[in-house]
């Protein structure tokens, strides 16, 4: 359970970083080349699930980075999950309360975060980043 908690920490550690990315390039998607919001929410949340992913690997889940698969399946498997919770969340977030609710963007953006964290961490811990199983000793 300690372990848990930690890693429950380090995730949100990271998740806060990877705020400041995907809010920056929303920032500088939607004010620069004046990209739709919705267009330039779906750009600015992958540059924060690769963020993200790269943090988890090294820091979060440093421990597991020799689990299942490899590198390829963990970043395949963090994107059908992360990325998708995430691309989607948002997007249905981002509708809701700016489109319809007129809320300014980039508030809206931190509440859709918000309110996919918990689930991206679940994910993250009990489907891409799963320990090697245990092999026993004792012949079968």
């Amino acid at each position: 359970m300690k372990l848990l908690l930690l890693r429950w920490l380090k995730f949100n550690v990271v998740g806060a970083l990877g705020v400041g990315v995907q809010l920056g390039t929303l920032a500088a998607l939607t004010s620069g080349p004046g990209l739709n919001y919705l267009v330039a929410t779906a750009m600015a949340v992958e540059a924060a699930v690769l963020h993200n992913f790269i943090w988890h690997q090294c820091f979060t889940w440093r421990d597991r980075t020799r689990a299942r698969g490899g590198l390829a399946r963990r970043l395949i498997s963090f994107h059908g999950t992360n990325g998708v919770v995430s691309l989607v969340g948002n997007l249905f977030v981002m509708h809701v309360l700016v489109g319809v609710g007129r809320m300014p963007y980039l508030l809206a953006n931190a509440l859709a975060i918000l309110s996919c964290s918990i689930i991206n961490f679940l994910l993250a811990e009990l489907v891409v980043f799963v320990a090697a199983p245990k092999h026993s000793s004792k012949n079968l």
